[in-house]
């Protein structure tokens, strides 16, 4: 859906010199966001290839997140230039490896024209999505069977369409929007949140999604859920104060990885044990603990024992690619842990000061 901001992102760029456009193909969109483009691939091409500011385009022949590998290849550019929604570390490390310079750009509307993206543009989706902060797996009754505690998760509002695969609960939440269409409706947080539970995992389903996404979703805010053998938590505890989430959405940055394979089974080589069931659960705690004090240092901590004790019983969370991904922040923020059950997806970083290229949420008040 070609718009006003897609304009003036190429007018930015082509200000660096002869600028060449990639398009990704309509397998590789519905490969990364689980959906067809609103316009095929040769009308996108033909829309693109048409601007003033483009010396030529074409449709990009590789898959995933590098599928223009083969493209700059060929082309030897001397800049690659994404915006801000678009950068990966992936794409950053290649340009490196290639010698060529990499740039991200910052969404910048035209003159007094409103900032767009396609996301603004389509039906307007309201449902949320969730991150989990710490506790994660503990909403499985084979993992808090051995040592109860809680997960702790945040609502987030739909600002950004995240990559499907990627630890979001975009799962629970197409379901969602198969119930209620374009936000959550009015009524009893928990009892929809219920709903959604149960018709995500109806009667004979094979593998059961874990109640926090449903919960992640539906209740706004920082909620704690806490888990002690059942698919369901024993109790909830909520946090709406306005301090504490604005304290949250200024140290919280997410960076992208790439969505989990579909061949991904993060179970492979799990071993749950009794001693890491209650790590995990003694982090959550101490990751609700430093929330609720606003104490940076403490919760970066709560959150790296998190997704070591995560790690530790589902060692395929990770592999060499995003460990290495995660060394470059080592020194440079409090705390990290992947989203969702890991395999890819986007590394949630707690940060004092910013991160570049990386994406802030809002977190959903009521």
């Amino acid at each position: 859906m070609l718009h006003s901001g897609h304009v003036a992102f190429f007018e930015a760029a082509s200000r660096y010199g002869d600028l060449y456009a990639g398009i990704g193909s309509d397998r590789t969109v519905f490969e990364l966001k689980a959906r067809k483009p609103f316009n095929n691939e040769h009308e996108r091409l033909y829309m693109v290839k048409s601007l003033k500011t483009v010396k030529d385009a074409w449709i990009n022949q590789g898959s995933g997140l590098i599928d223009f590998l083969e493209e700059i290849k060929n082309l030897k550019p001397d800049i690659f230039y994404v915006n801000s929604d678009g950068h990966s570390t992936l794409k950053e490390t290649l340009c490196r490896e290639l010698g060529i310079e990499y740039i991200v750009s910052r969404r910048v509307p035209h003159g007094d024209l409103p900032v767009r993206s396609t996301t603004s543009l389509r039906e307007e989706c309201r449902i949320p999505y969730r991150i989990d902060l710490a506790g994660g797996w503990l909403d499985q009754p084979h993992v808090s069977e051995k040592h109860s505690g809680p997960v702790i998760t945040i609502s987030i509002e739909p600002d950004c369409e995240f990559n499907d695969r990627s630890g979001m609960s975009t799962s629970s939440r197409k379901k969602a929007i198969e119930l209620w269409q374009v936000d959550i409706p009015s009524g009893d947080r928990e009892t929809l949140a219920r709903t959604l539970f149960c018709y995500e995992n109806p009667p004979g389903s094979k593998y059961i999604s874990g109640s926090q996404d449903a919960l992640g979703i539906v209740l706004p805010g920082l909620n704690r859920l806490y888990y002690d053998g059942q698919f369901w938590p024993s109790a909830i505890e909520k946090i709406l104060d306005n301090d504490i989430l604005d304290w949250l959405e200024k140290h919280i940055w997410l960076v992208l990885l790439y969505p989990r394979q579909d061949s991904y089974d993060v179970l492979t080589n799990s071993s749950v044990t009794e001693s890491g069931a209650r790590n995990l659960s003694e982090a959550s705690e101490e990751c609700w603990q430093s929330i609720r004090q606003k104490d940076l240092k403490r919760f970066g901590a709560a959150m790296r024992h998190s997704f070591e004790s995560q790690i530790s019983m589902f060692p395929d969370m990770v592999s060499e690619d995003i460990l290495k991904v995660l060394e470059q922040y080592r020194d440079k923020v409090a705390g990290w842990k992947l989203s969702g059950a890991g395999g890819g997806g986007y590394i949630i970083l707690a940060s004092e000061n910013p991160v570049d290229n990386a994406i802030q949420i809002r977190i959903r008040r009521r």
